[in-house]
C-alpha cells in the first residue's frame, strides 16, 4: 500500500472524484448468476475453566503464535480485543463451504486446547469491558475516531463477535436473484435474521435491555459509518455516494500515528490539493460497516455469534437459502416487504424495524411472522440447494425450538440470567454459558 498522504507531488494515481464513483459503481457489485458463497465467523476466546476471566495477553499471543502455523483454508485473522475471526474462501455449494470451515475449526480448536482456551459464540462479551489486544496505528486511530461520539465503538471492536454470510450480488437483469432485488432483500430481511439470531442480551454481568446488544452498538455508533445508504434507486450508485460521502476515519501514515481529521468526507478529501490514491479508497471502504456491505459480493453483517461449536452452521445454510434458491427468495421478498413500511425512510440499522428487531427479537409479533414463513422457505428450499439431512436437521431443529415459539437465542441466557430456567439467577449466566459452549455436530 501506498503510504504517502501527506504531499499531492509524490501521488502518481491521485483519484478524482469521478474516478472514485466509477470505480466503486465497478467493484463493489460483480453481478452475474450466484455461484459463490461464504463466512467469516469471529469468536470469543476465553480460559477454558474461567470463562469469565480475561485471557492475559501473553497467552493469548503464545496461542495465535501457534495457530498461525496451522495449514488452513480460511483466512485467520485477529480482532482488535483478541477475538479470532475465520473468513472462508469462496466455496461452490453450502456444504462445500461447512466442510471446509468446520475442518478449520476442529484444527483450531485443537491447538487451543492445548493451551488450555476455548471459541465461545457470543454476540456480545457478558462480563468483561472493552480491552484491546491489537496496538497499531489502525487501531490506535480507529479508537481515537469512535471515541468522539461515545464508549459503543470500543465495544464493537473489542467485545463483539458475528457470523457474516457472504453472497454473490446476483444477476444484471431483474428478477428474484438479481442484484437489484438481493440488495433491498438483505436491508429487510436482514431485520429478521437479526431478530432470530440475536444473542447477546448482557454486557458486564447484566442485561442490557437488548437481545443483540451487539446490534445496539452499531446503531448508537456514527450514522456516517455504520448506517446503510438510501435504498431508493439504482444500488451501485448509491452505494458510490455513501463512500464519497462518508467521513474519512484516519489518514495514513509511514510511521508514527495516523492522523484522524474532523469532518471530512472522502469527496472533500478528492477535492483538496492532497487528494487520496486508489489505495486510499481501498482502505477508506474497509472502515465503513453498514449491516450489508458490498465488496463484489455482499457481506451480510447483522447477524450474532451463535452458541455451540457449529450453531452457526445454521444462519449460513437459512440465509443461502433463502437468497440463492429463487422460489425461497420470491416468498421472502414478499413476507418482509409489509415491515419495509415499518422501517419507514430511515436506513438500517436506526430504523424502527432494526431497533425493534436488535431489542425484542422474535417476541416482536410482525418479525415472528415473518420469520415463519422465511425459515419454512428456507427448509424447503434446502434440499434443493444440496444441504445434507444433518443440516436440514439443525434448521429445523432451531426453528422449533426458537422460531416457532417467538424466541431467539438471547432468551435463553436471559432465561438463566434470571432464573426462570430453575438455575439460581445470581449465577445464571455462568451456567447459561457454560450451556453454550457445548454443541451439536450438524456438520457433513
Amino acid at each position: 500500500m501506498s503510504d504517502s498522504v501527506s504531499d499531492c507531488t509524490e501521488r502518481r494515481s491521485a483519484v478524482t472524484e469521478a474516478e472514485v464513483e466509477a470505480l466503486v459503481r465497478g467493484i463493489c457489485f460483480k453481478t452475474g448468476p450466484p455461484r459463490f458463497l461464504g463466512v467469516e465467523l469471529e469468536w470469543l476466546v476465553h480460559d477454558s475453566r474461567s470463562p469469565r476471566l480475561p485471557v492475559p495477553p501473553e497467552r493469548l499471543e503464545a496461542a495465535y503464535a501457534a495457530l498461525r502455523t496451522l495449514p488452513l483454508r480460511s483466512t485467520l485473522t485477529v480482532e482488535p480485543g483478541g477475538q479470532l475471526e475465520l473468513s472462508s474462501a469462496p466455496a461452490a455449494s453450502l456444504m462445500e463451504c461447512i466442510g471446509s470451515v468446520s475442518a478449520d475449526l476442529d484444527a483450531v480448536r485443537a491447538v487451543l486446547r492445548e493451551a488450555g482456551l476455548a471459541l465461545s459464540g457470543l454476540g456480545q462479551d457478558p462480563w468483561n469491558p472493552p480491552t484491546r489486544f491489537l496496538h497499531e496505528p489502525r487501531y490506535d486511530a480507529m479508537e481515537t475516531y469512535f471515541d468522539r461520539t461515545g464508549p459503543e465503538g470500543r465495544a464493537m471492536m473489542c467485545t463483539s463477535a458475528s457470523v457474516q454470510v457472504c453472497l454473490d450480488a446476483g444477476y444484471e437483469e431483474p428478477g428474484p436473484l438479481g442484484h437489484g432485488r438481493r440488495w433491498w432483500l438483505a436491508h429487510q430481511l436482514g431485520a429478521v435474521l437479526l431478530a432470530a439470531f440475536a444473542h447477546s442480551p448482557m454486557a458486564r454481568g447484566r442485561p442490557t435491555g437488548w437481545r443483540s446488544t451487539r446490534q445496539s452498538l452499531w446503531a448508537a455508533m456514527d450514522p456516517g459509518r455504520s448506517s446503510a445508504p438510501s435504498l431508493d434507486g439504482d444500488p451501485r450508485s448509491a452505494w458510490a455516494r455513501h463512500v464519497l460521502d462518508a467521513p474519512v476515519m484516519c489518514v495514513r501514515a509511514p510511521s508514527g500515528p495516523w492522523d484522524v481529521p474532523e469532518g471530512l468526507s472522502f469527496r472533500a478529501w478528492t477535492r483538496s490539493d492532497a487528494p487520496p490514491d486508489r489505495e486510499d479508497l481501498d482502505y477508506h471502504q474497509t472502515t465503513l460497516f453498514p449491516p450489508v456491505r458490498p465488496r463484489g459480493h455482499l457481506e451480510l453483517r447483522m447477524i450474532d455469534a451463535q452458541p455451540g461449536d457449529d450453531g452457526w452452521i445454521v444462519p449460513l445454510a437459512v440465509t443461502a437459502a433463502l437468497f440463492d434458491d429463487a422460489e425461497a427468495a420470491e416468498t421472502a421478498y414478499r413476507m418482509v416487504k409489509p415491515l419495509a413500511e415499518r422501517a419507514g425512510s430511515l436506513p438500517a440499522p436506526t430504523n424502527p424495524l432494526w431497533l425493534a428487531a436488535a431489542r425484542s427479537g422474535l417476541a416482536d409479533p410482525e418479525l415472528r411472522e415473518a420469520a415463519v414463513a422465511c425459515f419454512a422457505a428456507a427448509a424447503e428450499a434446502l434440499p434443493r440447494i444440496g444441504a445434507s439431512a444433518e443440516v436440514r436437521d439443525a434448521v429445523a431443529e432451531f426453528t422449533d425450538r426458537y422460531v416457532a415459539r417467538g424466541r431467539c437465542p438471547a432468551d435463553d441466557i436471559l432465561d438463566r440470567a434470571d432464573g426462570t430456567d430453575g438455575t439460581d439467577g445470581t449465577d445464571g449466566l455462568r451456567h447459561g454459558t457454560e450451556h453454550l459452549l457445548h454443541g451439536k455436530d450438524i456438520r457433513t
